[in-house]
């Protein structure tokens, strides 16, 4: 499997004849409004015309920086991937251009290919695109079963005791996808979104072969330095004892070969 990072928590992952998008955000702007809100500090590592076709569009929640209408809307257009969501989303999409969209609750699963497997997991975490539709939807994270071992993308979550048992009902997990960004300050941001030590306990928890950061340096969400997760992780893999190279995150653009699990 070829794993590329684009920003945020978009990932392109390419197996034989499948490629896959993780959460697409490719929009200046994490907002309802093009301008006005949370700003890009970098661009996406590829535009939406680079990317090869894509067969298959995951998306965790409604919030603005997991859900990104205008990218969703392109590639419906272009490539009329199947979009495996949360509860809620299908209607919502469908209603705004985005066709061919499956929901799942917490633990469901879908055949989304012959060669793939989406099953949707719990998050701690929350839904909202306005004040008035707060938790109206499901967010949640995803395991997907294929020929290259067992990929888990977490979407967004707070530390939780589900990860102990996402590892034990869908394990081994051969790579993980885990959020270390956006977590300052803890008064507010610790029910929904780790810090780089709970990712790494989540890690643990989830007895991971491999786990990648995501959800970091992309956009300024909350209060930490933008380049701080990275500095932060680094510390907690020492606490924890974990090898850099079992818990690690990509440059902007680089694609990384993980062997089948």
């Amino acid at each position: 499997m070829a794993v590329t990072f684009i920003g945020h928590s978009t990932f392109l992952l390419q197996l034989p004849g499948l490629n896959l998008l993780t959460d697409p955000l490719f929009s200046e702007r994490t907002s309802p409004f093009s301008w006005a809100g949370p700003k890009r500090v970098r661009p996406p590592a590829l535009s939406l015309a680079q990317l090869p076709r894509i067969d298959v569009v995951l998306v965790s929640h409604n919030h603005y920086d997991h859900l990104d209408l205008p990218s969703l809307r392109w590639l419906a257009r272009e490539h009329q991937p199947l979009i495996v969501t949360t509860l809620g989303n299908k209607a919502w999409l469908e209603a705004r251009g985005v066709k061919n969209a499956y929901e799942l609750d917490w633990w469901q699963s879908h055949r989304a290919a012959p060669e793939l497997e989406v099953v949707c997991t719990p998050a701690q975490h929350f839904a909202a695109r306005a004040p008035w539709d707060r938790c109206k939807t499901l967010w949640g994270g995803f395991v997907l079963k294929t020929p290259a071992g067992r990929i888990y993308f977490a979407g967004d979550s707070g530390y939780f005791g589900g990860f102990k048992d996402i590892g034990a009902r869908l394990g081994p997990i051969d790579l993980a996808f885990l959020p270390i960004g956006a977590y300052e300050p803890r008064w507010f941001m610790e029910p929904v979104h780790m810090n780089p030590d709970e990712a790494v306990r989540a890690h643990r928890d989830l007895g991971a072969r491999q786990s990648i950061g995501m959800h970091f340096g992309t956009v300024q969400l909350t209060d930490e330095a933008i380049d701080a997760p990275l500095r932060d992780l680094a510390a907690a893999r020492a606490v924890h004892g974990v090898e850099p190279g079992s818990f690690a995150t990509m440059d902007f653009g680089q694609t990384r070969l993980f062997p089948p699990g």
